[in-house]
């Protein structure tokens, strides 16, 4: 049974730093491309920030500079280090996994920036 376990959300003032991680199990997670997407209420989920197994990483425009993704393979976790956060930055963060024909889901959390 694949379990992806997100922790690290809450509420942070602008400017602040928060740290997301994701413990995976279930999965072989080096083979396993990682990712954080995020949800905010009345938009589409998008993307925020991925990382292959082999390290490399893309982000999106709106958090480059600012957020951080690794990961660890010895502990089956993906990181999401999120720096200078801004109230856009509010969402539900959510973990994924992703190899061909595979995606998981890890049931979110949340992250409230306050003005």
């Amino acid at each position: 049974q694949v379990q992806l376990v997100e922790s690290g959300g809450g509420l942070v003032q602008a400017g602040g730093s928060l740290r997301l991680s994701c413990a995976a199990s279930g999965i072989i997670f080096n083979v396993y491309t990682m990712a954080w997407y995020r949800q905010s209420p009345g938009k589409q989920r998008e993307l925020v920030a991925a990382i292959t197994g082999g390290g490399s990483t893309n982000y999106a425009d709106s958090v480059k500079g600012r957020f951080l993704i690794s990961r660890d393979n010895a502990k089956n976790t993906v990181y999401l280090q999120m720096n200078s956060l801004k109230p856009e930055d509010t969402a539900v963060y959510y973990c994924n996994a992703h190899m061909v024909l595979r995606d998981y889901w890890g049931q979110g959390t949340p992250v409230t920036v306050s003005s």
